[in-house]
């Protein structure tokens, strides 16, 4: 990807927490907040037990739990300062950490997202200035608060040799697709249902085991029809998008009584068939679905995603993009794009009225003498 000669050139970090709530991501990049991107590092520290359950206690309650929110803050210190040891680089090199947060509650129907993360607290504890709270401009301009990856799955794209029209499908701890069209401004995107979350819930309730490895145990397990016709009746694939999910929106939704195989097979069928609805949706289909997020090396998933859709199926990693790392990314490239009063959301992407700048830009006070 070539620099411009006319855009400022950033150093920047990412901080993503998913919505399976396993741990924090960190990526280090370079970009000017346009087409100019260069990938320099990435650190990953996994949450204890302890803490896991901490986070998923605040899970769908409206109000901050503000000793949670702390601790999660701080949390994010050692990450950063791994990866600039393993990068090389002092935090004075940095510019600006875009700083996601972690996400507790969604309800785009009332207009409601939140997601715990200090900002000033992290500027104080890092000396570098952070820009965070990404989502809540978009939903006040009448957006449905994400999916944000689709402003930089676009630069990516513009940057490599594909086929148009695309898939960017992110199976993370909900499964969202960004469609991006013969001129890559033509771009739609909205989550499509659950993903990992429900399958690693499953999986850790019933084996030493905190997620399904290579989808091992669906495959050897045989899906429950009825449980899945009964979810594909839910009411959210009948909106039109763009439209999002929160975690916990299937809840009601369970695979208890089957086995342990035959509830994960299920899950998983879950899972793929709504991606498949969603890519039906698109304005055309794709030349090809380019996966990222931890779903990638579900070998199962992935194999069922191309029977399904028709499409072919890829990891991300086949493009030289880093399918672990890319949401750390992208919020890396949206905090450059808040400095520049650039917008993050757009109309096809979130629903927001017009293209919207999100994020709070704060900076370390003055230390006293």
């Amino acid at each position: 990807m070539n620099k411009s000669s006319e855009n400022r050139i950033y150093k920047v970090i990412g901080l993503m927490s998913g919505t399976a709530m396993d741990g924090i991501d960190a990526a280090l990049i370079e970009t000017d907040g346009h087409g100019y991107i260069n990938w320099i590092g990435f650190e990953t520290e996994s949450h204890d037990p302890d803490f896991r359950e901490m986070l998923r206690s605040c899970l769908n309650k409206p109000d901050r739990n503000l000793a949670v929110e702390k601790e999660f803050t701080l949390r994010q210190v050692p990450v950063i300062k791994k990866l600039l040891q393993r990068t090389g680089l002092n935090a004075s090199d940095i510019d600006v950490i875009g700083f996601h947060g972690q996400t507790t509650h969604h309800d785009p129907d009332r207009g409601v997202t939140l997601q715990l993360g200090d900002g000033q607290l992290l500027a104080e504890e890092t000396g570098i200035d952070v820009v965070y709270d990404l989502r809540s401009n978009d939903m006040r301009n009448g957006g449905q608060g994400a999916p944000l990856l689709p402003v930089y799955h676009r630069a990516l794209a513009k940057n490599a040799a594909l086929s148009f029209p695309i898939v960017v499908l992110n199976l993370g701890g909900v499964a969202n697709i960004t469609w991006i069209g013969e001129n890559p401004n033509d771009m739609i995107a909205f989550d499509t249902g659950p993903a990992n979350a429900m399958i690693d819930d499953w999986v850790k309730a019933h084996t030493d085991q905190t997620y399904d490895k290579n989808g091992k145990i669906a495959a050897a397990g045989t899906i429950d029809q009825s449980i899945v016709d009964t979810f594909l009746s839910h009411e959210y694939f009948a909106k039109p998008y763009p439209k999002s999910l929160d975690r916990n929106d299937f809840a009601t939704i369970t695979v208890d009584g089957l086995s342990l195989e035959n509830g994960a097979a299920t899950l998983t069928e879950m899972t793929v068939l709504s991606v498949a609805k969603g890519v039906a949706l698109c304005p055309q289909q794709p030349a090809a679905i380019y996966v990222t997020g931890g779903g990638r090396h579900n070998g199962y998933m992935m194999e069922r995603l191309s029977e399904l859709t028709g499409v072919p199926v890829h990891s991300v990693d086949t493009l030289g993009w880093n399918g672990d790392s890319m949401e750390a990314e992208g919020f890396a490239y949206m905090a450059v794009r808040s400095l520049l009063n650039e917008p993050i959301s757009f109309p096809g992407t979130t629903g927001c009225a017009s293209p919207t700048i999100g994020g709070i830009h704060v900076q370390p006070k003055a230390r006293a003498a």
